[in-house]
């Protein structure tokens, strides 16, 4: 079945407004070609065209992928450097089409800590895109949800400190607005490629209410109908938010 066949399956009343995705398996996908690791990331960003051009057609508002966790720069120098540089031009050489497409581009993360030109080509894409009003991509660069918590606790701190806030105000919705993602609604779906079964320190606040989606694709051979049918997957659901499925199914007359 191709993908405008799994797509036509879809309920377009029940799409997800927001999807993260965490891209996994880029390296082992180039080993598997007796290539070096960095050409599983090369190929990987048709993946990232493909399920941008699958999140148009079905009409989700959000779509952020997990791009470059904090922990990643344990990696090889070398590995490290060629992603920093396929992050660059590949944002570079976007631009065009993002704006053809009325995507608008975001970021989440630790953004003032990227490399100079990393940082000065990702705000250079944010602000030419900044009046485009189809899909959000996010792409969290240099995040993880431990970062982005301890920065969030640090502020609010502060600001208890210098009487902003006092510590009763504290809940959940507050702890949201401090965090990088407050502009967001929360994903309703997570996809993890590469078969591994783990939330790798992702919008691990975010996602207390979302479906989580794994895969065995490795994320270079990941395309728009896993994306659909990840989709279909969703839709199967029963999503109750603590409550019971009676109280969320619709009373039948009596």
């Amino acid at each position: 079945m191709d993908a405008a066949q799994i797509r036509d399956k879809i309920n377009r009343n029940s799409v997800p407004r927001h999807i993260a995705i965490i891209m996994d398996g880029n390296g082992r996908w180039a080993e598997q070609q007796g290539e070096q690791r960095i050409f599983g990331h090369t190929t990987g960003v048709e993946s990232v065209r493909e399920v941008l051009m699958a999140a148009q057609e079905i009409g989700v508002d959000y779509l952020t992928l997990y791009a470059f966790s904090t922990e990643n720069w344990n990696r090889p120098e070398w590995e490290v450097n060629a992603l920093m540089d396929l992050l660059v031009n590949s944002i570079s050489n976007e631009i065009e089409s993002l704006n053809k497409n009325k995507v608008r581009l975001l970021a989440i993360g630790d953004l003032e800590n990227l490399p100079e030109k990393c940082r000065a080509e990702l705000m250079h894409a944010i602000d030419k895109t900044k009046h485009n009003t189809g899909v959000r991509l996010i792409l969290a660069l240099n995040y993880s949800s431990k970062w982005e918590l301890t920065h969030a606790m640090k502020h609010i701190a502060r600001d208890i400190a210098e009487k902003k806030l006092i510590a009763e105000e504290i809940n959940d919705h507050l702890i949201s607005s401090y965090l990088s993602t407050a502009p967001y609604p929360d994903p309703e779906l997570l996809i993890r490629t590469s078969g591994e079964q783990r939330i790798s320190n992702f919008l691990l606040w975010q996602i207390a209410y979302a479906e989580l989606h794994f895969t065995e694709t490795l994320w270079p051979d990941f395309k728009k109908a896993h994306f659909f049918q990840a989709i279909i997957d969703y839709q199967k659901r029963e999503r109750r938010f603590g409550k019971t499925s009676d109280q969320i199914r619709p009373s039948q007359p009596a």
